[in-house]
């Protein structure tokens, strides 16, 4: 009996250290590697995936890198809705949003709309002082993953796209 509770006290232990993993971009030389280009292949990878027009994404993270820039802006001229995140503003400079609307004002009606909205995490890291990148995406409750080697100064795939659902 005890061995079981040991193990399945171990099992929870390590589960969450899974899922407390810091999401962003860890390249230790970024200049070295050709960001825009990472992320034009994530946008071409999430567009046969998720269809544009009926898909929206919610960052789940700060994208003040190269990386995330060219990101958001991919998915955007690809046709996503896309939500940044914002950092959490003091609750002195919040208003209440159930106020009335002032006379002669429309009140705000919301439509409920088709799409789908995925939260969206990615990590760009590499393997320590080795050639080989790794570029992940995590959509919702799966991620997609694909290598990549820097070799004579391009970015080249050195695999597929590995989607784990």
């Amino acid at each position: 009996m005890r061995k079981i509770v040991s193990a399945a006290l171990l099992a929870l232990v390590l589960s969450g250290c899974a899922t407390t993993s810091p999401y962003g971009n860890y390249l230790a030389e970024p200049a070295r590697v050709n960001q825009a280009q990472l992320a034009t292949e994530a946008v071409n990878q999430l567009v046969e995936l998720f269809p544009p027009a009926r898909s929206r994404f919610e960052l789940q993270q700060p994208t003040p890198d190269a990386f995330g820039q060219s990101l958001v802006k991919g998915l955007r001229n690809s046709g996503y809705a896309v939500l940044e995140l914002e950092p959490k503003q003091s609750s002195a400079a919040t208003t209440d949003t159930n106020e009335a609307p002032a006379a002669g004002e429309e009140p705000i009606v919301s439509v409920p709309s088709p799409s789908q909205t995925y939260p969206l995490r990615y990590v760009v890291d590499n393997a320590g002082d080795s050639n080989l990148y790794r570029l992940t995406l995590l959509v919702g409750t799966q991620s997609l993953t694909r290598p990549y080697l820097h070799q004579n100064g391009e970015l080249l795939p050195a695999g597929y796209w590995v989607r784990k659902e």
